[in-house]
Protein backbone atom coordinates (compact mmCIF):
# COMPACT_ATOMS: atom_id res chain seq x y z
CA UNK A 1 0.00 0.00 0.00
CA UNK A 2 1.86 3.46 -0.77
CA UNK A 3 1.78 6.13 1.90
CA UNK A 4 -1.05 7.95 0.15
CA UNK A 5 -3.06 5.24 0.82
CA UNK A 6 -2.09 4.75 3.93
CA UNK A 7 -3.06 8.02 5.08
CA UNK A 8 -6.36 8.57 3.28
CA UNK A 9 -9.04 9.71 5.44
CA UNK A 10 -11.37 7.22 3.43
CA UNK A 11 -9.87 4.17 5.13
CA UNK A 12 -8.98 5.39 8.60
CA UNK A 13 -11.81 7.26 9.26
CA UNK A 14 -15.28 5.61 7.49
CA UNK A 15 -17.17 8.94 7.68
CA UNK A 16 -20.05 6.04 7.37
CA UNK A 17 -19.07 4.17 4.67
CA UNK A 18 -21.55 1.23 4.30
CA UNK A 19 -19.38 -2.17 5.22
CA UNK A 20 -21.09 -5.26 4.57
CA UNK A 21 -20.61 -8.50 6.85
CA UNK A 22 -21.22 -11.74 5.76
CA UNK A 23 -21.48 -14.13 8.68
CA UNK A 24 -19.91 -17.83 8.13
CA UNK A 25 -19.63 -19.03 11.30
CA UNK A 26 -22.75 -21.18 10.83
CA UNK A 27 -20.95 -23.18 8.11
CA UNK A 28 -17.44 -22.57 8.14
CA UNK A 29 -16.87 -22.96 11.60
CA UNK A 30 -19.40 -25.26 12.73
CA UNK A 31 -18.04 -27.81 9.85
CA UNK A 32 -14.59 -28.18 11.81
CA UNK A 33 -15.98 -28.85 14.95
CA UNK A 34 -16.11 -32.22 16.81
CA UNK A 35 -19.32 -31.66 18.76
CA UNK A 36 -22.26 -32.18 16.84
CA UNK A 37 -24.46 -28.63 18.26
CA UNK A 38 -27.77 -29.47 17.81
CA UNK A 39 -30.55 -28.46 15.61
CA UNK A 40 -32.19 -26.29 17.56
CA UNK A 41 -29.01 -24.77 18.96
CA UNK A 42 -28.34 -23.82 14.93
CA UNK A 43 -31.51 -22.13 14.23
CA UNK A 44 -31.52 -20.37 17.68
CA UNK A 45 -27.68 -19.19 16.95
CA UNK A 46 -28.88 -18.34 13.34
CA UNK A 47 -31.78 -16.30 14.36
CA UNK A 48 -29.66 -14.45 16.71
CA UNK A 49 -27.06 -13.32 14.04
CA UNK A 50 -30.17 -12.60 11.78
CA UNK A 51 -31.39 -9.72 14.77
CA UNK A 52 -27.72 -8.58 14.86
CA UNK A 53 -27.66 -7.31 11.11
CA UNK A 54 -25.24 -8.75 9.31
CA UNK A 55 -26.08 -8.79 5.21
CA UNK A 56 -25.68 -12.31 4.45
CA UNK A 57 -25.40 -15.79 6.57
CA UNK A 58 -24.27 -18.56 5.70
CA UNK A 59 -25.86 -20.87 7.35
CA UNK A 60 -25.24 -24.62 6.48
CA UNK A 61 -23.39 -26.83 3.60
CA UNK A 62 -25.74 -29.61 0.93
CA UNK A 63 -23.49 -31.86 1.64
CA UNK A 64 -23.36 -35.51 2.14
CA UNK A 65 -23.85 -36.23 5.86
CA UNK A 66 -20.81 -38.81 5.78
CA UNK A 67 -18.68 -35.62 4.34
CA UNK A 68 -19.80 -33.26 7.16
CA UNK A 69 -21.45 -34.86 9.57
CA UNK A 70 -21.46 -31.77 11.94
CA UNK A 71 -24.29 -30.14 9.23
CA UNK A 72 -26.34 -33.10 8.37
CA UNK A 73 -29.21 -31.02 9.49
CA UNK A 74 -29.05 -28.40 6.67
CA UNK A 75 -32.78 -28.94 5.18
CA UNK A 76 -34.47 -28.61 8.59
CA UNK A 77 -31.94 -25.36 9.80
CA UNK A 78 -32.26 -23.51 6.13
CA UNK A 79 -36.64 -24.16 6.74
CA UNK A 80 -36.93 -23.28 9.82
CA UNK A 81 -34.82 -20.52 10.42
CA UNK A 82 -36.51 -16.73 11.07
CA UNK A 83 -35.44 -14.83 8.23
CA UNK A 84 -35.02 -11.32 8.64
CA UNK A 85 -35.84 -8.83 5.51
CA UNK A 86 -32.39 -7.63 4.01
CA UNK A 87 -30.13 -10.84 5.11
CA UNK A 88 -29.03 -13.01 2.65
CA UNK A 89 -29.40 -16.58 3.53
CA UNK A 90 -26.93 -18.93 1.60
CA UNK A 91 -25.25 -22.06 1.80
CA UNK A 92 -22.94 -24.25 0.41
CA UNK A 93 -23.29 -26.60 -2.35
CA UNK A 94 -20.63 -28.91 -3.72
CA UNK A 95 -22.94 -30.38 -6.75
CA UNK A 96 -26.06 -30.61 -8.47
CA UNK A 97 -27.72 -32.72 -5.97
CA UNK A 98 -26.78 -30.20 -3.13
CA UNK A 99 -28.07 -27.68 -5.08
CA UNK A 100 -31.72 -28.87 -5.67
CA UNK A 101 -31.69 -30.04 -2.10
CA UNK A 102 -30.81 -25.99 -1.22
CA UNK A 103 -33.44 -24.90 -3.58
CA UNK A 104 -36.14 -27.07 -2.64
CA UNK A 105 -35.11 -25.67 1.70
CA UNK A 106 -35.41 -22.21 0.04
CA UNK A 107 -31.80 -20.75 -0.24
CA UNK A 108 -31.74 -17.32 -0.96
CA UNK A 109 -28.02 -17.66 -2.36
CA UNK A 110 -25.75 -20.68 -3.39
CA UNK A 111 -21.91 -20.52 -2.45
CA UNK A 112 -20.00 -23.06 -4.66
CA UNK A 113 -16.53 -23.63 -3.68
CA UNK A 114 -13.38 -24.47 -5.81
CA UNK A 115 -9.03 -23.74 -5.53
CA UNK A 116 -7.00 -21.75 -7.93
CA UNK A 117 -4.62 -23.75 -6.77
CA UNK A 118 -4.55 -27.38 -8.84
CA UNK A 119 -2.61 -28.86 -6.03
CA UNK A 120 -5.20 -27.45 -3.06
CA UNK A 121 -7.78 -28.49 -5.31
CA UNK A 122 -7.00 -32.16 -5.29
CA UNK A 123 -5.93 -32.78 -1.68
CA UNK A 124 -9.30 -31.07 -0.86
CA UNK A 125 -11.99 -31.98 -3.67
CA UNK A 126 -10.22 -34.82 -4.92
CA UNK A 127 -10.23 -33.21 -8.42
CA UNK A 128 -8.50 -31.73 -10.84
CA UNK A 129 -9.54 -27.59 -11.40
CA UNK A 130 -11.07 -28.58 -14.92
CA UNK A 131 -13.00 -31.24 -13.55
CA UNK A 132 -14.05 -29.00 -10.60
CA UNK A 133 -15.10 -25.85 -13.45
CA UNK A 134 -16.96 -28.74 -15.31
CA UNK A 135 -19.17 -29.71 -12.24
CA UNK A 136 -19.50 -26.36 -10.87
CA UNK A 137 -20.83 -25.22 -14.03
CA UNK A 138 -23.72 -27.94 -14.16
CA UNK A 139 -24.45 -26.39 -10.70
CA UNK A 140 -24.80 -23.10 -11.75
CA UNK A 141 -27.04 -23.90 -15.02
CA UNK A 142 -28.97 -25.48 -12.30
CA UNK A 143 -28.95 -22.34 -9.85
CA UNK A 144 -29.91 -19.91 -13.28
CA UNK A 145 -32.80 -22.15 -14.03
CA UNK A 146 -34.07 -21.76 -10.65
CA UNK A 147 -33.81 -18.22 -10.96
CA UNK A 148 -31.39 -18.37 -7.39
CA UNK A 149 -28.12 -16.15 -7.47
CA UNK A 150 -24.98 -17.83 -7.45
CA UNK A 151 -22.03 -16.89 -5.56
CA UNK A 152 -18.45 -18.67 -5.97
CA UNK A 153 -15.76 -18.89 -3.44
CA UNK A 154 -11.97 -19.32 -5.08
CA UNK A 155 -9.76 -20.95 -2.40
CA UNK A 156 -5.97 -20.17 -2.16
CA UNK A 157 -5.98 -16.72 -3.74
CA UNK A 158 -3.21 -15.58 -1.73
CA UNK A 159 -1.20 -18.28 -1.74
CA UNK A 160 -1.15 -22.10 -1.90
CA UNK A 161 0.16 -24.00 1.59
CA UNK A 162 1.70 -26.76 -0.54
CA UNK A 163 2.43 -24.58 -3.88
CA UNK A 164 3.63 -21.37 -2.31
CA UNK A 165 2.61 -18.25 -4.19
CA UNK A 166 -0.64 -18.50 -6.89
CA UNK A 167 0.44 -15.17 -9.33
CA UNK A 168 -2.38 -12.77 -9.44
CA UNK A 169 -3.27 -13.26 -13.12
CA UNK A 170 -3.99 -17.04 -12.68
CA UNK A 171 -6.38 -15.95 -9.95
CA UNK A 172 -8.19 -13.37 -12.29
CA UNK A 173 -8.40 -15.65 -15.13
CA UNK A 174 -10.67 -17.88 -12.75
CA UNK A 175 -12.71 -14.93 -11.80
CA UNK A 176 -12.87 -14.29 -15.46
CA UNK A 177 -14.01 -18.25 -16.18
CA UNK A 178 -16.98 -17.50 -13.39
CA UNK A 179 -17.50 -13.90 -14.65
CA UNK A 180 -18.34 -15.45 -17.94
CA UNK A 181 -20.91 -17.73 -16.82
CA UNK A 182 -23.25 -15.03 -15.31
CA UNK A 183 -22.41 -15.61 -11.21
CA UNK A 184 -23.28 -12.47 -9.12
CA UNK A 185 -20.64 -12.96 -7.18
CA UNK A 186 -17.32 -14.11 -6.62
CA UNK A 187 -15.32 -14.46 -2.76
CA UNK A 188 -11.30 -14.31 -3.10
CA UNK A 189 -10.49 -16.36 -0.23
CA UNK A 190 -7.27 -16.52 2.00
CA UNK A 191 -7.63 -20.27 2.59
CA UNK A 192 -4.61 -20.78 5.55
CA UNK A 193 -4.01 -17.04 6.04
CA UNK A 194 -1.17 -16.19 3.79
CA UNK A 195 -2.38 -12.91 2.89
CA UNK A 196 -0.21 -9.65 3.71
CA UNK A 197 -1.81 -6.39 3.06
CA UNK A 198 0.51 -4.93 0.31
CA UNK A 199 -1.04 -8.24 -1.90
CA UNK A 200 -4.65 -7.95 -0.79
CA UNK A 201 -4.47 -4.20 -1.91
CA UNK A 202 -3.43 -4.87 -5.22
CA UNK A 203 -5.63 -7.59 -5.71
CA UNK A 204 -8.63 -5.73 -4.63
CA UNK A 205 -7.53 -3.05 -7.02
CA UNK A 206 -7.51 -5.23 -9.86
CA UNK A 207 -10.54 -6.99 -9.40
CA UNK A 208 -12.65 -4.03 -8.78
CA UNK A 209 -11.01 -2.39 -11.85
CA UNK A 210 -11.53 -5.48 -14.44
CA UNK A 211 -15.53 -6.22 -12.78
CA UNK A 212 -16.66 -2.81 -11.39
CA UNK A 213 -20.62 -4.80 -11.74
CA UNK A 214 -18.99 -8.41 -10.24
CA UNK A 215 -19.93 -8.79 -6.50
CA UNK A 216 -16.44 -8.92 -4.85
CA UNK A 217 -16.25 -10.39 -0.90
CA UNK A 218 -13.15 -10.78 0.62
CA UNK A 219 -12.22 -14.19 3.29
CA UNK A 220 -9.47 -13.63 5.42
CA UNK A 221 -8.24 -16.23 7.80
CA UNK A 222 -6.22 -14.22 10.96
CA UNK A 223 -3.75 -17.77 10.71
CA UNK A 224 -0.66 -15.37 11.00
CA UNK A 225 -2.53 -12.40 12.66
CA UNK A 226 -3.71 -10.11 9.93
CA UNK A 227 -6.68 -10.68 9.16
CA UNK A 228 -8.14 -6.99 10.60
CA UNK A 229 -4.67 -5.73 8.37
CA UNK A 230 -6.48 -7.29 5.15
CA UNK A 231 -9.52 -6.04 5.87
CA UNK A 232 -8.50 -2.70 5.81
CA UNK A 233 -6.08 -2.66 3.12
CA UNK A 234 -9.27 -4.21 0.73
CA UNK A 235 -11.11 -1.20 2.22
CA UNK A 236 -8.65 1.30 0.64
CA UNK A 237 -8.33 -0.95 -2.01
CA UNK A 238 -12.49 0.07 -2.71
CA UNK A 239 -13.93 -3.50 -0.89
CA UNK A 240 -16.86 -2.77 0.88
CA UNK A 241 -17.67 -7.10 1.56
CA UNK A 242 -16.51 -9.07 4.40
CA UNK A 243 -16.71 -12.82 5.06
CA UNK A 244 -16.19 -13.71 8.90
CA UNK A 245 -17.08 -16.06 11.42
CA UNK A 246 -18.49 -15.56 15.09
CA UNK A 247 -15.82 -16.00 17.40
CA UNK A 248 -13.28 -16.65 14.98
CA UNK A 249 -14.35 -20.45 14.41
CA UNK A 250 -13.08 -22.10 11.74
CA UNK A 251 -9.75 -22.80 9.48
CA UNK A 252 -8.18 -25.46 7.62
CA UNK A 253 -6.89 -29.00 8.02
CA UNK A 254 -3.60 -27.35 6.05
CA UNK A 255 -3.26 -24.90 9.12
CA UNK A 256 -2.87 -26.96 12.03
CA UNK A 257 -3.15 -25.37 15.21
CA UNK A 258 -3.66 -22.36 14.04
CA UNK A 259 -6.53 -19.86 14.82
CA UNK A 260 -9.62 -19.77 12.32
CA UNK A 261 -11.46 -17.18 10.16
CA UNK A 262 -11.55 -13.61 11.03
CA UNK A 263 -13.62 -12.85 14.15
CA UNK A 264 -16.52 -11.56 13.22
CA UNK A 265 -16.71 -9.21 16.83
CA UNK A 266 -13.73 -8.12 16.41
CA UNK A 267 -14.05 -7.01 12.56
CA UNK A 268 -16.97 -5.10 13.44
CA UNK A 269 -15.92 -3.70 16.44
CA UNK A 270 -13.11 -2.14 14.69
CA UNK A 271 -14.79 -0.77 11.70
CA UNK A 272 -17.62 0.43 14.12
CA UNK A 273 -14.11 2.71 16.26
CA UNK A 274 -13.22 3.90 12.80
CA UNK A 275 -16.63 5.19 11.53
CA UNK A 276 -18.01 2.92 9.62
CA UNK A 277 -21.61 1.92 9.10
CA UNK A 278 -21.84 -1.93 9.21
CA UNK A 279 -25.56 -2.04 10.13
CA UNK A 280 -24.43 -4.85 12.70
CA UNK A 281 -25.33 -4.77 16.38
CA UNK A 282 -21.86 -5.06 17.98
CA UNK A 283 -23.78 -6.36 21.49
CA UNK A 284 -26.33 -8.76 19.57
CA UNK A 285 -22.95 -10.63 18.42
CA UNK A 286 -21.12 -10.85 20.98
CA UNK A 287 -23.76 -12.01 23.20
CA UNK A 288 -24.18 -14.97 20.74
CA UNK A 289 -20.25 -15.49 20.46
CA UNK A 290 -20.60 -15.69 23.90
CA UNK A 291 -23.24 -19.07 24.00
CA UNK A 292 -20.49 -20.27 21.51
CA UNK A 293 -18.17 -22.15 24.19
CA UNK A 294 -21.18 -24.37 25.88
CA UNK A 295 -22.42 -25.36 22.19
CA UNK A 296 -19.23 -26.42 20.74
CA UNK A 297 -17.02 -27.76 24.01
CA UNK A 298 -14.12 -25.42 24.25
CA UNK A 299 -13.57 -21.23 24.05
CA UNK A 300 -13.10 -19.23 21.06
CA UNK A 301 -10.57 -17.16 19.75
CA UNK A 302 -12.73 -14.08 20.62
CA UNK A 303 -10.62 -10.78 22.19
CA UNK A 304 -13.79 -9.26 22.48
CA UNK A 305 -15.42 -11.93 24.32
CA UNK A 306 -12.01 -11.93 26.60
CA UNK A 307 -11.92 -8.34 26.78
CA UNK A 308 -14.51 -6.81 26.39
CA UNK A 309 -15.28 -3.98 23.83
CA UNK A 310 -13.43 -0.63 24.41
CA UNK A 311 -15.96 1.11 25.18
CA UNK A 312 -16.78 -1.31 28.30
CA UNK A 313 -14.98 0.51 31.14
CA UNK A 314 -14.46 -1.27 34.85
CA UNK A 315 -15.07 0.24 37.94
CA UNK A 316 -12.26 1.24 40.20
CA UNK A 317 -10.16 -1.17 43.29
CA UNK A 318 -12.67 -1.55 46.23
CA UNK A 319 -10.24 0.47 48.08
CA UNK A 320 -9.84 3.37 45.59
CA UNK A 321 -11.10 6.18 47.90
CA UNK A 322 -8.52 5.21 50.48
CA UNK A 323 -6.09 5.01 47.74
CA UNK A 324 -6.83 8.84 46.51
CA UNK A 325 -7.46 9.76 50.10
CA UNK A 326 -3.72 8.33 50.76
CA UNK A 327 -2.57 10.52 47.47
CA UNK A 328 -4.06 13.56 48.52
CA UNK A 329 -2.95 13.67 52.14
CA UNK A 330 0.70 12.99 50.05
CA UNK A 331 0.25 16.16 48.03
Amino acid sequence: MSAAAASSPSIWHGAGRRIFMNEVGTRDGLQMEQAFVPTEDKIALVNALSQAGLSKIEVTAFVSPTAIPALRDGEIVMREIARRPGTVYTALVPNVRGAERAIEARTDELNLVMSVSETHNLCNLRMQRTQSFASLQQVIATAQQAGVPVNVSLSCCFGCPMEGDVPQAEVLAWVQRFADLGVQGITLCDTTGMAYPSQVHEMARAFRARWPALGLTLHFHNTRGMALANVLASIAAGADRFDASIGGLGGCPYAPGASGNACTEEIVHALQLMGYDTGVELARVVAAAQTLPALIGHETPSQIVKAGARWDLHRPPANFAEIRERALAKA
